[in-house]
């Protein structure tokens, strides 16, 4: 990963666009429906720019120069920026990128998941969001929080985000007595240091770890799997293990 995903605020905020044609009017078309409004290079409160011209190294440059984050059409080269193709499930929105090597790959990888996502996911967030207070008050440590949501909001869970019908059941499952079970230890073998020939579970349990105990010979990009705030122990490790899901990898004989 060459690129670090962020999600830019820019409701109520100054962005240059330059040029004129399909693409720039695109960019125009963006910007406002994110909130944001269009100004000219001139305007030095702007922080984003957008340029959409033929021959636009010294524009770009200038730009950089002051500062500003520039996005130039069919130019990655000269980008500090690309933009996704964005599956808008409002207030949820999925991003697909190809760090500018083909934007036609991304639109079709966010077709295809268009199809997959329900329409009810932002009502889902939505009910989420305001159930904050209750899950605080259900769970009052963030890591039990955690491990709650990540139990109801996985696959077949009460809260599957697949399901059409999950947001209509978060308040009956804050009120649930039982709650998610506590966490066993999970060893899983690991067969080859590609991520790509991980099994479903394994990465879903690499998502979901608190803390990954790993053997003599799994390779980082294994490991890259697991959250970025999980604890990474090699084995063997003799002080005292996080509480939460233990997910021990090891290589197999």
């Amino acid at each position: 990963m060459r690129a670090l995903p962020l999600f830019h605020l820019v409701a109520g905020q100054p962005v240059i666009v330059l040029g004129e044609g399909p693409a720039a009017e695109a960019k125009r078309r963006l910007v406002e429906r994110a909130g944001g409004y269009v100004v000219s290079d001139d305007d030095r409160d702007a922080r984003l720019g957008f340029i959409a011209i033929e021959h636009p190294e010294m524009l770009a440059g200038r730009l950089k120069a002051r500062g500003v984050l520039v996005n130039v059409t069919d130019r990655p080269d000269l980008c500090d920026f690309t933009v996704p193709s964005v599956l808008d499930r409002d207030p949820v929105l999925v991003a697909v990128g190809t760090g500018g090597a083909s934007a036609g790959l991304a639109k079709q990888l966010r077709l295809r998941l268009e199809g997959v996502l329900p329409s009810s996911l932002g009502k889902l967030a939505e009910a989420l969001h305001v159930a904050r207070e209750a899950l605080r008050q259900r769970w009052p440590k963030a890591d039990d929080r955690r491990r709650a949501l990540d139990s109801a909001l996985g696959q077949g869970g009460a809260l599957d985000p697949l399901d059409q019908s999950s947001a209509g059941r978060v308040e009956a499952w804050l009120q649930d007595p039982a709650g998610p079970a506590d966490p066993e230890p999970v060893s899983l073998i690991i067969t080859s240091n590609d991520p790509d020939d991980l099994t479903l579970r394994q990465a879903r349990l690499l998502g979901m770890a608190d803390c990954v105990m790993f053997g003599p010979g799994i390779a980082p990009a294994i490991l890259t799997r697991a959250r970025a705030d999980a604890v990474r122990l090699a084995l063997p490790h003799n002080g005292p293990i996080p509480e939460g899901l233990v997910v021990s990898l090891k290589r197999a004989d």
